[in-house]
């Protein structure tokens, strides 16, 4: 069973930056688009990811959910995908999730399209 294993989360102050990492054990993470959702507090795992990295290295956001502040990248070499955060303000508050799709190459925002899913990774923002 592919797994994908999320880390890099903490507590920050507001204004500082986070990375995040997704790693995969025993298969080939590159070949899969990843996406990257989020679970804020006393509510259900939002539905769409808030960006995603196709197998290609392309990547999407969903515009009305986050903005320039996320970006997201692929270290093959170490199988990884990075979400960096910029400027982290308290409604980034969350825990975060990373999935793969296995049946697609360019990136779908629903959740429904990733069949293989991390536990998470909490990110507090707090001063």
């Amino acid at each position: 069973q592919p797994q994908l294993v999320e880390s890099g989360g903490g507590l920050v102050h507001p204004g500082e930056s986070l990375t995040l990492s997704c790693t995969a054990s025993g298969w080939p993470l590159d070949f899969y688009p990843i996406g990257w959702f989020r679970q804020v507090p006393g509510r259900e795992r939002e539905r769409d990811a808030v960006v995603c990295i196709s197998s290609y290295g392309g990547s999407a956001l969903v515009p009305d959910v986050v903005d320039g502040r996320f970006t997201v990248q692929r270290d093959n070499k170490k199988n990884t995908v990075y979400l960096n955060i910029k400027d982290l303000n308290p409604a980034a508050t969350a825990v975060y999730f990373c999935a793969a799709d296995s049946l697609a190459r360019q990136c779908r925002p629903e959740d429904g399209a990733y069949d293989y899913w991390g536990r998470g990774t909490q990110v507090t923002v707090s001063s």
